[in-house]
């Protein structure tokens, strides 16, 4: 056998070894909270906007999980997550009732659009979201939906009964469940240049619009309030409480409010601080 070359294994082995050693102690050590939250605001770009503010602040790391919003609420309620930043109001109040969060605060709002082709075939412009839908479905014209369970899609079903449309029993092949995020739903209408009920601020930052543009904007039924919940510690001792009261208590203090205001895209604000203080 070769000694020295075998020892030089050995010693490169070693080596390899403590690096991987110290880089899980690096990551133990590395302080942070894993925030659930709806992929508008990911795919926004505002966590992108907020979350270097914060970590610089407290030191404090977020690791976001991005997911529709019932999908987020059901990883909280796994105690799979230490904070949930959601847009469902209804579901975010039915999650509290049941013990899995502490408090619902709420943060921020923008508003729902129906989004569809320039040329709009099924004549639904205007600034009623009801009369519009009624018109898609009465025309038939492409439609996708994002069908996972998230604030969005939650807020179109709740859209079409109120038009007095049984979305389950009109669905055909126009009607199109993508089960996606927000952004790959837009992609997929703008591939089939179909209407899509969108958040603004994911609309705002969306590049790939094809002939897309607004068909529906300015219903007060459009509103979208955010909210921030942080999962009950009593039920799962593993969360992370005090850091993640940190950040929410951030989010609605008067710098996060307004960390969230600064953040536009071609001069236009996407979320608007409306926390209670």
């Amino acid at each position: 056998m070769n000694i020295a070359k075998f020892s030089r294994r050995s010693f490169i082995c070693c080596l390899t070894v403590a690096a991987a050693l110290f880089s899980l102690g690096a990551q133990a050590e590395e302080r942070f909270i894993t925030v659930a939250s709806t992929t508008s605001t990911e795919q926004s770009g505002l966590f992108s906007h907020l979350l270097p503010v914060f970590e610089k602040l407290t030191g404090i790391k977020v690791h976001v999980i991005a997911l529709g919003t019932g999908q987020a609420l059901d990883l909280g309620r796994r105690g799979d997550a230490d904070v949930l930043f959601v847009h469902d109001k209804a579901a975010e109040e039915k999650f509290i009732a049941e013990g899995y969060g502490v408090k619902r605060q709420e943060v921020m709002y923008n508003d729902f659009i129906l989004v569809g082709p320039k040329s709009d075939p099924a004549r639904a412009a205007g600034k009623d979201i009801l009369e519009g839908l009624r018109r898609v479905e009465a025309t038939k014209t492409a439609f996708v939906s994002r069908g996972d369970k998230s604030g969005t899609h939650a807020a179109e079903l709740r859209y079409w009964k109120a038009a007095g449309v049984d979305i389950e029993a009109k669905k055909g092949t126009w009607y199109r469940d993508t089960g996606s995020g927000m952004g790959p739903a837009l992609n997929t209408a703008a591939s089939m240049n179909a209407y899509i009920l969108a958040d603004r601020g994911t609309w705002l930052s969306f590049r790939n619009r094809g002939e897309l543009g607004i068909t529906v904007e300015g219903d007060r039924q459009l509103f979208n309030q955010y909210g921030v919940i942080l999962v009950n510690p009593a039920k799962y001792p593993h969360v992370k409480q005090a850091d993640g009261q940190k950040f929410i208590d951030w989010l609605v203090s008067t710098d996060g409010q307004k960390t969230i205001a600064e953040y536009k895209i071609g001069g236009e604000q996407l979320f608007f601080p409306n926390a209670a203080r």
